[in-house]
This record gives C-alpha cells, structure tokens and sequence, in this order.
C-alpha cells in the first residue's frame, strides 16, 4: 500500500470547511505526551507523521472523503458542479462551500451508478425533453417566443391536463408539490428533496443553493433545498426542470446570478401563476408594505404558492417596484426561517416526531424507490450499492422498500 500522501490530508479537511480546531474535535485527536491536538494534527498534514489506520478512517467519514483519497499522488480537482447559476451573497464561507460540494459529489454518485445499471440491464433509452430546448436562441435575454416554446415544452413533459387550477386545488402545498413531482417522476426525472449531509448541523442556506439539476438524457435529476418552505419546492422543482429542459447541468440559488436563471424563474413562474390569475390581487404602487404583505399573503395560501414568487410576478409584471420586492422577499424569508426554527423545536420537544423511513420516503422519492427495489429483485443491484443510491445505511434498505415492493 502506498504511503498517505499529507497534502491529501489537508486537501481534504479544508474542503470540508473545517479549521484545525474544529477538525481536532471531530477526529477524535487529542493532547499527548506535551503536544496540543491542533499541533498533533498540522504535523499529520505536513507529513511530519504518519496518521493511525484508525485515525484514517475517523477523517474519512467526518471529512466525506473515500479512504483512497489519502493515498494518491495528487488532491484530487475540484468535484463538477456543472454551471453555477447563482449570484452569491457577500456573507459565505468554505464550511458552505465544502457542503454544497460534498452535497454535489454524493448526488452525482447516485445519478451515475443508476445510469450505469440502466445501460447494463438494456434499458437505457433516451429522454427526448432532457436538451431539447438546448442552443436555442432566446434563452438567455428570455424572448418571449422561447419563454411560449419552453412553457408548452414543460406542460408536454408534465402532462397537457395538469394544469396550474388543478396545482390549487389540492388540499395543502405538500400535496401540491406531490402532484408535480409524481409528474416529474412519471416522465423519467429522478427528484431528491435535500438541503443538508445528514443533520441540522450540516443545512445548506437556501440563499446560497436552491437546487441542482443533472442534464442527463438517461437519468436526470433534480435535487430541491428542503431547508425551503414547502410552496418554494414546487418553483423550484419547475425552475430545475426548465434547465433540463435546455440541457445544462448546474446549481441555482435565491438571486439569479444570469439570464439563464432569469428565464428559468419567468417559465416557471408562468406556469404556476399565470398572468390572468396574477390580475385577481388587488395590489398597485400606492399601498404600503404591510398592505401588500397581506395581500400577497392571502393570496399565495389559498393557491398552495410561494409568498416570494407571488412578489417576483407582481414585480415582474410592473404591479409592485424594485424596492418593495427586495423588502418583501426579505420579510418573507425571515418569516419561514422563523417559523422553521419553531417546528424543529417542538420535534426535538415532543416524545414522537415523524417516522424516520417515512421522512426517508418522502425525501428519496416514489421513482427511486421504486427503481431501487425493482433492480434488487431482478440481481442487478447489491444491498450495498442499493444503499449508496438511497443514502442511507445497507441495514436500513430493506425497511425503507418495504412500502415499494409491492409496485
């Protein structure tokens, strides 16, 4: 076995977003014979000292990096995200960044092993909607022929009877968002809902990653910040599938950093809230904040919408201006952050809370679970490499299938 490279060993912590301090409590390492942790640590890094077989495997999982990783010649590069679509806030850190990108190599893991299994098992037929909008004039200053030819597109993949009076109608906005992304599903997209690596301690900000979606034409996927209010899943689920749709794989966040981002959010907004439906709020340039607040309030609750894109049209449309909209967003945003913040406290509270597989269900999917569980039965897929596609642990897989064994 080759030696552990130490530069790897620091490649690697600091990709995780982690200083020395931090790390030194993670691994486990500690105070000995005279020298700090942290000093035990550098001397790792710099080479100074060989790392324990044990300590090795500590930094694997805290630092979410395969064992090999420290034996190679080079740090590997930098993982793909593809496009990066998002104007960045001032206020970010390597700890976010490593997330995102820990977050991007584990999803692209799952999307290659499927792919794989779908060429070997002979079925890996094409998806004609992934890039057919692809190179396309219009997209990026958004021309109104390319927003009309990319809304029928949507509403093709989605069904042409699903439509946004239906999308209202269902009871409450989980159920919504169910209604679109069983569509999604049925059309071929795999849909993660995903916002941290395992715990609160590991959330991503909505600000800074919304979602992500892999332009494959075999197995597509569209991954959602589940950080996010429930009635913001379904934008951004139509967001991300816009971008399949033009074929570019890539991270969106809140602000749109193009005018790729811009013509995303136009064609998924027009299809949620169509301009006849936007002229029913009775809101103008006049009526002062709180006023709109309510308004745009009431208005997205009975509609199963998200308060922010309610604002982004009425923007859009000339109905409210720049400085109201930015106020707006900023006043719902801490609004659901605040609100999020009270339910995981009565979670951690209460005696019960949600059901882990049901929670587990919910964010892998009906479309994976249901793939996962067919190609166990059929021997393409081991217990293991089934639980890497469904993160979770290789004990976990056959409970959390159980509901699917039966499709």
């Amino acid at each position: 076995m080759p030696a552990v490279n130490p530069e790897s060993l620091l490649w690697a912590r600091e990709t995780a977003g982690m200083t020395l301090h931090d790390a030194v409590v993670k691994v486990g390492i500690g105070d000995a014979r005279g020298v700090t942790a942290v000093d035990r640590l550098a001397a790792l890094e710099s080479g100074e000292v060989e790392p324990t077989r044990s300590v090795l495997v500590r930094m694997a999982r805290h630092y979410r990096r395969p064992l090999l990783a420290f034996y190679l010649a080079e740090p590997p590069l930098q993982g793909d995200r593809g496009a990066d679509f998002r104007t960045l806030p001032v206020a970010r850190s390597r700890k976010i960044d490593a997330l995102i990108d820990a977050l991007v190599r584990d999803v692209r893991s799952r999307q290659s092993m499927i792919r794989a299994v779908l060429e070997a098992e002979g079925e890996a037929d094409a998806l004609p909607f992934v890039g057919a909008l692809a190179g396309s004039e219009g997209v990026r200053d958004g021309t109104d022929r390319m927003a009309q030819r990319a809304a029928e597109t949507l509403r093709q993949v989605l069904g042409n009877e699903l439509n946004a009076a239906e999308y209202y109608a269902q009871p409450t906005p989980n159920e919504a968002f169910s209604l679109l992304r069983s569509r999604t599903e049925d059309a071929g997209v795999f849909v993660l809902l995903k916002g941290n690596l395992g715990s609160y301690h590991t959330a991503i900000p909505v600000n800074v990653f919304r979602g992500f979606a892999i332009a494959d034409d075999i197995a597509p996927f569209l991954v959602i910040n589940d950080q996010d209010s429930t009635p913001a899943w379904s934008f951004t689920l139509l967001h991300e599938l816009v971008h399949l749709l033009i074929g570019q794989t890539g991270i969106s966040g809140a602000n749109p950093g193009s005018g790729v981002e811009e013509f995303c959010n136009n064609v998924a907004a027009e299809w949620l809230l169509p301009a006849g439906e936007l002229n029913q709020i009775e809101i103008d340039l006049n009526q002062d904040i709180a006023e709109q607040q309510k308004r745009i309030g009431k208005f997205a609750r009975r509609r199963n919408l998200s308060h922010t894109m309610v604002a982004y049209r009425l923007f859009r449309s000339g109905r409210i201006d720049q400085k109201n909209f930015n106020r707006l967003r900023a006043d719902f945003s801490d609004w659901w952050n605040r609100e999020r913040d009270r339910r995981r406290k009565r979670t951690r509270e209460s005696e019960g809370g949600p059901n882990y597989y049901v929670v587990c269900r919910h964010r892998v999917g009906e479309a994976l679970l249901w793939f996962t569980g067919r190609m166990m039965r059929s021997g393409a897929l081991s217990t293991t490499k089934a639980a890497k596609i469904l993160g979770v642990k290789p004990r976990q897989v056959g409970e959390l299938l159980r509901p699917a064994k039966a499709l």
